[in-house]
């Protein structure tokens, strides 16, 4: 029973990986536009090896998506918009209290939450929720997870 329970939270961790990496690479591609968009020919991305966990943390994410499967897709993106501010949130909030600044910091403009949320990044959010949910039944189909 044990060897069981272990390669599920060896399988586990390979999901968290790579929502990580994932993570990291759509963060790089991102900020490399945006520096684009800022006349930056070198294409100039940053990121922190702070965001691997926290875009890892989408494992536990994967239960919900079960749970709404069925729903309407305007509706699952709805609580995929939620849940990533909260994650975005609570994880930049606590990331600042534990080292005085968080990875990220939106500044003050009028789409800025304390500095660490944009509303503006709903649409963003809300296609990437989705897409995670693709990726979920991808990496289900590929490990044998059930």
């Amino acid at each position: 029973m044990a060897g069981a329970y272990g390669w599920k939270i060896r399988i586990m961790a390979l999901r968290f990986f790579i929502y990580g990496l994932l993570g990291w690479s759509v963060e790089i591609v991102w900020t490399g536009l945006g520096s684009l968009l800022q006349g930056n020919l070198l294409l100039k991305a940053t990121t922190s090896l702070w965001m691997l966990p926290i875009y890892g943390l989408a494992v536990f994410l994967e239960p919900l998506h079960e749970k709404i499967r069925t729903w309407p897709w305007t509706f699952r993106g709805l609580v995929w918009v939620g849940l990533i501010w909260s994650l975005e949130f609570f994880a930049g909030f606590g990331l600042k209290f534990l080292l005085g600044s968080p990875p990220w910091d939106y500044g003050l403009t009028p789409y800025s939450f304390y500095r660490l949320i944009r509303v503006d990044y709903a649409p963003l959010w809300f296609l990437l929720g989705l897409l995670f949910e693709r990726l979920h039944d991808w990496l289900r189909q590929v490990l044998k997870v059930q």
